[in-house]
């Protein structure tokens, strides 16, 4: 047993790699954070954090609600345009069934917590990891601004959906497919929102319209619609307005009351197909960087949570580290994958253009029993276990 500190590097600040940090800070690890954005975002989306990510942070002793977050509205459900529900839950059973209820709160909230949680000094901004050296032994870290100092004890790629990192060691992996959708976001602030807005997703005919109220009086808003690879609007006011302007209040007066300078687009991907593993010697991949998959069941950032708290887990034995990111592949790959799968699915179902086919969609949805539409969560919101260890070491001080 050595009792030297172990060193990990993360290639990235997003919710994977900061939760990652905090989590091996957290057993003891020294964690140096590079990401190569100059600063935190200052603009960016909402997330809503489900019972299975909240349980991962509660397992590494974060709470998330000492920050914005909070819980959904009593009430959220789908709709269409004309105002009708199609479905709603309550989140009081919700939470009932699995310990808690959603949060909803802006990411740049939850990095903001997760980064502050670390020690002055961490996260590295405005340096990018530019290569990965000798991952089969000690990897040597090399970045925009020059190498890192010694080798590291372990990598973790959390650089996101085109990790450089993935295709360096995955060559012959497909990398991305394209959904056929694009996706518009933003978040309106408090002097913008509308009082008592429901929790909700809209389903048109190729169109999705979703409003999720965040902590202090913000409100999150999203939209999706089928078009081509790359389409990027003159005026994104007047696409959304056209698009959606003539749908349910409150839409029509929230699209008047965005910034289209802080609405962000981006067309949504997922992986082709799955990756063999998530480790390669001391590398190891987590979130986007590891499965990227389409946000149709909001488990982007829940499944981003998962990982860096189960892989901090396995690290924390004196089975040494390749050992450890064997494990944590054999507990990720599956669960992962199957989410992955099951949110293009879902995606597909939900972005039905057909008025026939949308109308069957839409039928279906208001037949279902709620005893089924929450069996259909379990696997999701109930998936969150942490598996066993590779043999405790205390304060993550052990075998490299």
């Amino acid at each position: 047993m050595s009792a030297v500190q172990r060193h990990a590097v993360v290639s990235g600040a997003g919710i994977g790699g900061l939760t990652a940090a905090l989590a091996l800070h957290r057993k003891g690890w020294r964690v140096t954070v590079c990401e190569r954005a100059p600063g935190p975002a200052a603009v960016g989306a909402g997330i809503v954090l489900a019972p299975n990510a909240l349980r991962a942070l509660d397992a590494i002793g974060f709470d998330i609600t000492r920050t914005a977050g909070r819980t959904l509205p009593a009430a959220m459900g789908l709709r269409r345009p004309d105002g009708r529900w199609l479905s709603r839950a309550d989140t009081a059973a919700l939470a009932a069934r699995y310990g808690g209820p959603p949060l909803a709160l802006h990411r740049s909230a939850l990095a903001d917590a997760l980064a502050g949680a670390l020690p002055a000094g961490t996260v590295r901004y405005g340096v990018a990891v530019t290569s990965v050296d000798g991952a089969d032994g000690f990897p040597v870290v090399r970045t925009s601004a020059g190498d890192l100092d010694g080798s590291a004890d372990l990598v973790v790629a959390a650089d996101g959906i085109h990790s450089p990192l993935r295709r360096r060691y995955f060559p012959d992996h497909p990398g991305l497919r394209h959904s056929g959708e694009t996706a518009w976001r933003t978040v309106l602030p408090a002097s913008a929102s509308p009082a008592g807005a429901a929790t909700a997703e809209t389903w048109g005919h190729g169109e999705r319209f979703g409003v999720v109220p965040l902590a202090d009086g913000r409100t999150y808003l999203y939209a999706t619609a089928l078009v081509p690879e790359g389409y990027r609007p003159a005026d994104v006011r007047a696409e959304l307005l056209r698009r959606y302007g003539t749908w349910h209040d409150p839409i029509p007066a929230l699209l008047e009351r965005i910034d289209p300078a802080a609405v962000l687009q981006h067309d949504l991907y997922d992986l082709a197909a799955p990756l063999p593993r998530f480790h390669h010697g001391r590398l190891a991949w987590l979130g986007d960087a590891a499965h990227a998959m389409t946000p149709n069941l909001g488990q982007g950032g829940c499944q981003a949570i998962e990982d860096a708290v189960i892989l901090a887990h396995l690290l924390d034995g004196a089975g040494g580290v390749p050992a450890a990111l064997g494990a944590y592949s054999a507990a990720r790959c599956a669960r992962t994958d199957a989410i992955r799968v099951r949110a293009r699915r879902a995606g597909r179902f939900a972005a039905l253009s057909h008025p026939l086919a949308a109308a069957l969609r839409d039928l279906a949805v208001r037949v279902t029993p709620d005893r089924a539409a929450h069996q259909a969560l379990d696997g999701l919101f109930d998936g969150f276990t942490l598996p066993a260890g590779t043999g405790g070491a205390p304060g993550g001080v052990g075998s490299r």
